[in-house]
């Protein structure tokens, strides 16, 4: 971990992170409030589960479709342009959502709300290492996850009791609302980044492959988020069937994974930046693959409670880990680009495990397939955790040719 001493002089904008965070929930809470809104309107509508997984496709297809591009536009644009202009546009698509009904132009729609989530990801990933100190950085990193599992946990009972109530409309104009507050919080900001070249005008040179420790993390990442994804799937069928949970039970069980989150957001935010490094964050990967494992052999759907908490502490602590150490590893001018490339890696591996769990759920039995998808994400860890352990630490680009700092204060 590298980053020069003008970075651990300057003061942490405490302000700046409360604000994001607190966008962060509402515009979280908003996308999921949304997602589910639309998940259940397909359904009751009768379109069954193709037009529902093409929901979830459209939802992420273009945020690792796009990286090349919107990793160059975070580098290369006003921070502030990105963050009120992407969002004012996904409002607009909400009040458009809030009025269609036919699958195909919800589908179509969904797809270009994803498209503007692809261009404010990286923006406000690469946005957040410029507000505080590198000492602060997991605390940081931790607010902002927190209030984004916080909108993840609110948002799914919001949605069942609103569409039960007023129907589809109102949750997706609180999602438009919610962009809305985005654009505030942009504006608000005192933290910047402006686009900082060569010069000759071009960007500063970084490639993912150049850090073979960081592809290595990124890669078991990836792996990871395949098996979590094809999981998903999985465990309705496991839990519900083969475990014979009742549909109160299954909700504790799938709230107990983002509650363990919660709990690991906290605990790994301590953590000091020195002692988070890529083998540090293989480690806790596979801490979150063992619970999985365990669980296909679980005689009961309540023995999965803490097996989930226990796998969701370990992924909090993955989500606080990546920050500081995409931060640590890469130029400040390249923090975009690492960062759709980083999301792009994760959306791909979510929608292949997504689209492999489908057919071999009608093929083999929940428990069979919970174990060796749980078994294929911890040997991948621990697999990554032996080339790391045996490769020379690659130096971090930051440590030998950083260009100058492109965040401003106004």
């Amino acid at each position: 971990m590298s980053f020069t001493s003008g970075e651990s002089a300057r003061e942490s904008r405490w302000g700046d992170v409360y604000l994001v965070a607190g966008s962060r929930a509402v515009s979280v809470c908003g996308d999921f409030l949304a997602a589910t809104t639309l998940a259940l309107v397909l359904a009751e509508g009768g379109h069954g589960g193709l037009a529902v997984s093409g929901l979830m496709l459209a939802a992420s297809l273009p945020l690792a479709v796009l990286a090349p591009i919107t990793g160059r536009v975070a580098d290369r644009v006003d921070s502030r342009i990105v963050l009120t202009v992407a969002p004012l546009v996904q409002a607009v698509i909400c009040l458009v959502l809030a009025f269609t009904s036919h699958p195909v132009a919800i589908i179509g729609l969904v797809a270009l709300l994803a498209c503007g989530l692809a261009f404010t990801q990286p923006v406000l990933g690469a946005l957040l290492p410029e507000m505080v100190r590198p000492a602060d950085l997991p605390k940081a990193s931790g607010l902002s996850q927190t209030a984004g599992n916080i909108g993840m946990l609110v948002a799914p009972a919001l949605a069942g009791v609103l569409v039960g109530q007023t129907g589809a409309r109102l949750p997706l104009l609180l999602d438009a609302a919610s962009y809305l507050a985005l654009v505030g919080a942009a504006l608000a900001l005192r933290t910047r980044r402006t686009g900082r070249t060569t010069a000759k005008g071009a960007l500063v040179p970084w490639r993912l492959r150049d850090d073979r420790t960081l592809t290595v993390m990124v890669a078991v990442l990836a792996a990871t988020i395949a098996g979590v994804s094809a999981i998903s799937v999985v465990e309705v069928f496991f839990i519900r069937d083969t475990l014979g949970a009742s549909t109160t039970v299954f909700g504790l069980v799938a709230a107990s994974w983002t509650a363990g989150m919660l709990l690991g957001n906290g605990i790994f935010s301590q953590v000091p930046p020195r002692r988070i490094t890529v083998p540090a964050l293989l480690l806790v990967v596979v801490g979150s693959c063992v619970p999985v494992v365990v669980a296909a052999a679980v005689p009961g759907p309540f023995w999965i409670i803490p097996l989930w908490v226990a796998g969701g502490v370990c992924n909090g602590g993955i989500n606080v880990f990546i920050m500081v150490i995409v931060a640590g590893r890469t130029p400040s001018a390249a923090r975009g680009r690492a960062f759709a490339s980083l999301n792009a890696s994760v959306q791909g591996a979510g929608m292949i495990g997504l689209l492999a769990a489908g057919p071999l759920v009608d093929r083999f039995d929940p428990r069979l397939l919970v174990a060796v998808v749980g078994t294929f994400a911890l040997v991948t860890a621990l697999s990554g955790l032996v080339v790391v352990r045996r490769e020379p630490p690659s130096d971090p680009v930051m440590s030998t040719s950083r260009p100058p700092r492109d965040s401003v204060a106004t």
